[in-house]
Parts: structure tokens; sequence; C-alpha cells
């Protein structure tokens, strides 16, 4: 506890920043849940961009009241 999943279109990170990248989502977890860095997970998705909107957007962002930051697309 906490798991962070991030959903994006395809995309080579290099291992630096792949490495900030959870650094950055591990330190804003820890900080907003009070929680052990320990305990913290994070995965990365790939989504094609021609599945974003039936496999991500419509599922998860269209209808959903619970979304801290809503997308502008």
């Amino acid at each position: 506890m906490p798991h962070v999943t991030v959903k994006h279109f395809p995309a080579t990170l290099t291992p630096e920043r792949a490495a900030a990248l959870s650094n950055a989502l591990t330190s804003a977890v820890t900080d907003a849940f009070g929680c052990p860095d320990t305990v913290v997970s994070i995965a990365l998705q790939p989504v094609p961009a021609e599945a974003w909107d039936e496999q991500v957007y419509q599922p998860e962002i269209a209808s959903n009241d619970s979304l801290l930051k809503q997308p502008r697309y």
C-alpha cells in the first residue's frame, strides 16, 4: 500500500529518467499518505495511442468523479 500505475503512450525512458520518475512519485506518495517509501510500488503501463480511448479514457477517465486532475484533451 499504496500502488501507483502510470498509463502512458509508449515511450522509452532511460534508467536515469525512470529512476527520477520513481523517486518523484515515491516522494509525493509518501508525503501525501505519511507512509514509508518501502511500502510504495510503482508500475509503468504503456498503452498504444490507438487504444487509449478504449483502454484508458472511457473506462478510467470519462465518468470518473474521483480524479484528482482532469485532462484537457
